[in-house]
């Protein structure tokens, strides 16, 4: 028998028929990811041409469980004139304001656009064009110093581009509230290019009737130029610290190097050429010696904006090697306890702790991802099998290798390799936010959505080796091998897999 097969819409749905498929679906007392009954999937697959975007659902099931009204909203917060200055200094975005302006306003002056420039929190620092337009605007709420946030008002482009970090756009009925469906708006994300931290969102807004195809490509190119133009200050930066450490480091004995606020080097004597260091979460502070990765321990100075590292040598100017072999066999040191903390969505963060010393800071997307990923499989992954979990293409294992690579730039023996895992020794705790559809929120990777909906269901959980202890403590006591040794991880990490609990990774 010859099949037919349901052919593909060519193109994108109407207004009005974005508005039934925002009623229908806010309206629908069953939730999305119950399992409904044939004839119930026999209708969802006749109208799944208007289904909304993944991005747009995940959002609107999202808000439905917070309890937002997709009719009032909730009460937003609005900054004051000296706090909304603060944040425009602290964002680093004020630097980039005038290539902004003449980007993205000059080029669509006779198009009725707002600008709308946001930090990472959400809180609107800049707001410009047309004035009409910007009074329609505040009959919404949106305007300098409001936190434009999904909790407050609902799916819009600037939370969707800040929770996913990647270039959005929000049009029409696909905005959460009713109040926004005449408005259409598209927003790209903004790095720090010296940490990788996200610092804000470039926004476009205007007339749902007057939607131009260009805005999302000019939004993203816009964010990506407001990205050159801070590397460009960066290098400036460095440059001057360069010339102010120069007579400095002709007089210090042994190796040093000079590194910038976000670890750059921006000199170096007597060691390998090494472009960044990794520094804690909160910079360096406290006392004067702090364990390094790749250094050991390093006496630290104050220099200008950045840094005086001056690697830690035996004693005896010999031993068993170099700094970099002393900080390998610290890392590699029995005990080492790893902690992943995911419970801020916007800024995962790793901390380590060992023998020696230890140390922490913010992550990159794709890490948090993989040390996710070898968190929740002890048993060690290929990288065909990582590629997969990541990118649903087991063929992808190149990017898989180079990510890795950089991974044990910083963790050396505590991450192993035939197949990919942490040592049997190390005790890791991975710490997820309360609603785990908040766990790496930016993430499309196949095994943490799949990861995502366990957790949800409560078939599985992240490891957490205090939680298991206390566990265990409430039972009558019973001999138990030390927590640092193989045989005891069964008691502290994730169960064995089985067709019940099985994680993607």
């Amino acid at each position: 028998m010859r099949q037919t097969r349901r052919p593909e819409r060519r193109t994108p749905p109407t207004t009005a028929e974005r508005a039934k498929v925002h009623d229908r679906t806010l309206t629908d007392a069953t939730p999305r990811e119950t399992p409904q009954p044939p004839q119930a999937q026999a209708q969802a697959q006749a109208r799944a041409l208007l289904e909304p975007r993944p991005e747009i659902g995940d959002s609107w099931a999202r808000l439905r469980r917070l309890g937002l009204d997709p009719d009032t909203g909730a009460a937003a917060i609005h900054l004051g004139p000296a706090e909304i200055e603060l944040r425009r200094r602290a964002s680093g975005l004020e630097a980039v304001m005038p290539v902004l302006r003449e980007t993205l306003i000059q080029p669509v002056d006779q198009a009725p656009l707002i600008l709308a420039i946001a930090d990472a929190e959400g809180h609107v620092l800049w707001q410009e064009g047309e004035r009409g337009l910007r009074r329609s605007a505040e009959r919404i709420g949106f305007l300098v110093g409001a936190q434009w946030v999904e909790e407050s008002v609902g799916t819009n482009g600037i939370a969707a581009a800040l929770r996913t970090q990647r270039p959005m756009h929000v049009h029409s009925a696909e905005h959460y509230l009713r109040s926004h469906h005449a408005w259409t708006c598209v927003a790209a994300p903004v790095h720090d290019p010296g940490t990788g931290r996200l610092i804000g969102a470039i926004n476009l807004s205007g007339p749902a009737h007057n939607v131009r195809p260009y805005l999302l490509q000019l939004t993203t190119t816009a964010a990506r130029l407001a990205e050159t133009e801070l590397r460009a200050h960066r290098l400036e930066s460095l440059h001057q610290l360069r010339t102010m450490a120069a007579p400095l480091l002709a007089r210090v004995a042994g190796p040093a190097l000079v590194v910038d606020a976000a670890g750059w080097t921006a000199a170096s004597a007597g060691l390998p050429p090494l472009g960044r260091l990794r520094l804690p979460a909160e910079s360096w502070g406290g006392t004067a010696v702090q364990w390094v990765p790749g250094l050991g321990e390093c006496v630290l100075e104050p220099l200008g904006d950045g840094w005086l590292v001056r690697p830690v040598r035996p004693s005896d100017g010999g031993g068993s090697g170099n700094a970099f072999e002393q900080a390998e066999q610290a890392e590699q040191a029995e005990g080492a306890r790893l902690r992943l903390d995911l419970r801020r969505p916007d800024r995962p963060e790793l901390t380590v702790q060992g023998s020696a010393g230890g140390w922490s800071h913010a992550l990159s997307p794709r890490h948090a991802e993989l040390l996710l990923l070898l968190a929740t499989g002890r048993d060690g992954s290929t990288a065909a099998q990582l590629a997969d979990a990541l990118f649903g293409d087991p063929a992808r294992t190149v990017t898989v290798r180079a990510e890795l690579s950089r991974l044990r730039r910083y963790l050396g023996g505590l991450l192993a390799h035939r197949p990919y895992r942490f040592a049997e020794s190390v005790l890791v705790t991975v710490l997820g936010p309360d609603d785990p559809y908040d766990l790496l929120p930016s993430s499309s990777a196949p095994a943490v959505r799949r990861l995502r909906s366990a957790l949800a269901a409560g078939t599985d959980r992240l490891p957490n080796p205090a939680r298991a202890e206390q566990r265990t403590s409430m039972r009558v006591p019973a001999p138990q091998p030390p927590a640092s040794n193989a045989a005891s991880w069964a008691s502290v990490g994730p169960q064995p897999r089985s067709a019940s609990s099985e994680t993607s990774a």
